[in-house]
């Protein structure tokens, strides 16, 4: 399972910089991949530990909101 966990991780990274590459363009791009994080990590606090919400789940929707506030 930690495999899995890292090759997931790693495309959403892949996904995010992508975004950040196409800049003004990536805005759409970079909500898909934040949200993909935020839902992630809520079912990841449902199914395995709770302090995954704050350690994905939070930040993940922290940028969301900054990524917004900035558009």
């Amino acid at each position: 399972m930690p495999a899995n966990q890292g090759l997931y991780n790693g495309f959403l990274a892949a996904g995010l910089i992508w975004g950040l590459y196409l800049g003004e363009a990536g805005f759409q791009i970079k909500v898909f991949f934040l949200l993909c994080v935020a839902i992630a990590g809520l079912y990841s606090a449902a199914t395995v530990d709770r302090k995954i919400l704050y350690i994905q789940t939070l930040p993940a929707v922290l940028a969301l909101i900054v990524l917004w506030l900035g558009a």
